[in-house]
């Protein structure tokens, strides 16, 4: 891996290399995975996706400016590429199928750990995939990612407060369905961790 930073990467790849591009894909390919994961439900998409996003990358990476730093660019392509491909497929409520192969690893190996383990990150991944499309981005985008208010307003350029209401909402529905009290700010989804292939 290449100690230099995102900017100088961008900057060699504007100029024509495309090893670069390799290393900023090799840098941040887990972080835009598991965010199109989250959001679409589907990992052989997600992978799919996760290309275009790079391919998008190079397409435009005169328009990404150096100053910035590279990972809220990212972010943007993820989700929009994910919105299409939402909104194409009509995959608003996508059930997802073999959590136990995609999501967390197990810290636990005893046979009734992991049917309770399997039990819960069915019950989260199904009350995420009945949040609306917009919800479950901004629910995403802050649990999974690990990204603030004005980091996900900037990202999906909207207003924090429609940032905030969408979390409250999303919070509130997953509180509902999960018939949990937590998930308030800074907490996480247990065992949500979505790795690429």
């Amino acid at each position: 891996m290449s100690n230099l930073s995102d900017a100088e990467l961008v900057l060699q790849v504007q100029l024509g290399s495309l090893n670069e591009l390799g290393v900023l894909y090799d840098r941040h390919r887990q972080l835009v995975y598991r965010t199109l994961v989250a959001v679409t439900g589907d990992p052989e998409v997600a992978s799919d996706l996760l290309h275009d996003v790079f391919l998008r990358l190079h397409r435009f990476i005169d328009r990404v400016d150096t100053t910035r730093p590279l990972e809220p660019w990212l972010y943007r392509m993820s989700t929009n590429l994910a919105y299409t491909w939402m909104k194409r497929n009509r995959k608003w409520l996508h059930p997802l199928d073999d959590m136990s192969e995609w999501l967390g690893s197990s810290g636990k190996n005893s046979p009734l750990d992991l049917v309770e383990r399997q039990d819960d990150l069915d019950r989260i991944q199904q009350a995420l995939s009945t949040l609306s499309l917009s919800q479950r981005v901004v629910v995403v985008l802050y649990y999974l990612n690990d990204l603030s208010l004005q980091e996900i307003s900037e990202i999906l350029e909207i207003p924090v407060g429609t940032v905030k209401s969408r979390l409250h909402y999303g919070r509130q529905a997953l509180r509902k369905k999960l018939g949990v009290r937590g998930l308030a700010d800074g907490d996480k989804l247990p065992g949500l961790n979505y790795e690429s292939p």
